[in-house]
């Protein structure tokens, strides 16, 4: 079995290759590439390998470009630093995605599902589709929030936001001055708005940036309490189904 990693990142590409031999020895990874360029030229010049594995965010840009260039009709497994909801309505023409730092589990599981459809055909990456991918990944966030105290209109700048709560069904933004505002939109739509690598979905009621973050505690059921700054609430709960991807989170 013939496989091709995309991979800007060496010690990622190492840890990806090490993992892929433990999963199965059989398979010979045929090489190792780090840029669009060198993709493009390598599929000019060798055969399809049985399987890629396609890092989205590349050094020199957005691997989607290279479709633009060349036909690739091999199974391909994604692998991305963003959030699952990112990217979990494109799964069309590839096996599966992985979240970065990959995890051997789910590794497994992904060349598994490779495994089970083996001998089904797999189609060029459309035009329709790729243009729906490149929007999804070229989506820019939302770079402040227009709150209205009184007569006075306050402008705030989302790096000077530590986290977004929901209480008594309104939605208010917290400062990293510790001041808080409410705002106009339900924690549902903020989250959309604002860029997943900055900030996380703990629970319903909290969204919440890393430097908010001031300790972590273990809590009952496997789940998490975070203490966050200039927070006086003491029940702030990494909900035990979100404790895993929490977790992978905070590792990018």
């Amino acid at each position: 079995m013939r496989v091709l990693v995309v991979e800007d990142e060496k010690l990622a590409a190492e840890r990806l290759i090490e993992l892929i031999r433990k999963c199965n020895p059989s398979y010979t990874v045929v090489d190792r590439l780090d840029s669009i360029e060198a993709t493009i030229e390598w599929f000019k010049n060798n055969d399809q390998p049985d399987l890629l594995f396609l890092d989205i965010h590349l050094a020199d840009g957005n691997a989607f470009d290279i479709f633009k260039s060349v036909e690739i009709t091999s199974p391909i497994i994604f692998t991305t630093a963003y959030d699952q909801y990112a990217i979990k309505a494109f799964k069309v023409n590839s096996i599966d995605y992985l979240l970065k730092p990959i995890d051997y589990e789910d590794l497994k599981a992904a060349i598994n599902k490779f495994e089970v459809q083996k001998g089904e055909a797999h189609n060029a990456i459309n035009t329709e589709n790729l243009n729906q991918l490149m929007e999804s990944f070229g989506k820019s966030y939302k770079s402040r929030f227009v709150t209205k105290v009184g007569e006075h209109l306050h402008a705030i700048e989302v790096e000077n936001i530590h986290f977004f709560y929901s209480e008594e069904k309104a939605t208010y933004l917290q400062t990293t001055e510790g001041k808080k505002f409410i705002i106009d939109f339900p924690l549902d739509k903020v989250e959309s708005m604002i860029d997943p690598q900055k900030f996380f979905r703990i629970s319903r009621k909290y969204l919440v940036s890393f430097p908010s973050i001031k300790d972590m505690l273990s809590h009952s059921n496997s789940r998490l309490r975070l203490i966050l700054a200039n927070c006086n609430d003491d029940d702030v709960i990494v909900s035990r189904e979100r404790v895993g991807e929490f977790k992978g989170w905070l590792d990018r």
